[in-house]
């Protein structure tokens, strides 16, 4: 196979960006999407210093329309894409559960289980499009829905929103 086309969302800080260092360095076509322009293209400059064909997209993933640009964008690009890594990701707002209102939690939500959804969406309408081998988004396993499920009622019910605290018993205290 050719040098691999790799599209990174959160890649400008943490683990994204640890990710689009480490690419970069085995010679991987790299797409950084990110919401700050300046921090995106200090990036790229820094990963084409290893020799890589970089880019960065300015992209929110919590919009359809920004995603759905995103990946055509790095197809236009590149001709194909390879492998997603979809890491774009919030921990919200940080304090006691009482602080927290519906907007922050839906903010929250929205990026990271809708934005996971989103990318996976058009990632693999795109590659369908370029009519290569299929992305291989890491962090989330991709499966069809038997006919009579709906994806997205199956990826979120995967999510935090849905899981039960449990007190610890008596006896493990």
């Amino acid at each position: 196979m050719s040098t691999q086309v790799v599209l990174i969302t959160g890649g400008l800080t943490g683990i994204g960006r640890a990710a689009a260092v480490a690419f970069a360095g085995k010679g991987a076509k790299v797409v950084v999407a990110g919401r700050r322009d300046e921090a995106g293209k200090a990036l790229v400059k820094e990963l084409r210093a290893f020799g890589s064909e970089a880019e960065f997209i300015n992209a929110d993933v919590r919009k359809e329309d920004d995603v759905r640009a995103m990946v055509d964008k790095t197809v236009a690009r590149f001709g194909r894409l390879d492998v997603a890594v979809n890491n774009a990701g919030t921990e919200g707002k940080v304090g006691p559960i009482t602080d927290q209102t519906a907007e922050s939690y839906a903010a929250t939500f929205d990026t990271n289980v809708l934005g996971v959804i989103l990318s996976m969406k058009h990632e693999v309408r795109g590659e369908a499009a370029a009519s290569s081998t299929s992305p291989r988004p890491t962090g989330t396993r991709v499966r069809r829905a038997p006919p009579s499920m709906s994806a997205a009622s199956t990826l979120s019910k995967a999510s935090p929103s849905r899981w039960r605290s449990r007190s610890p018993s008596r006896e493990s205290v």
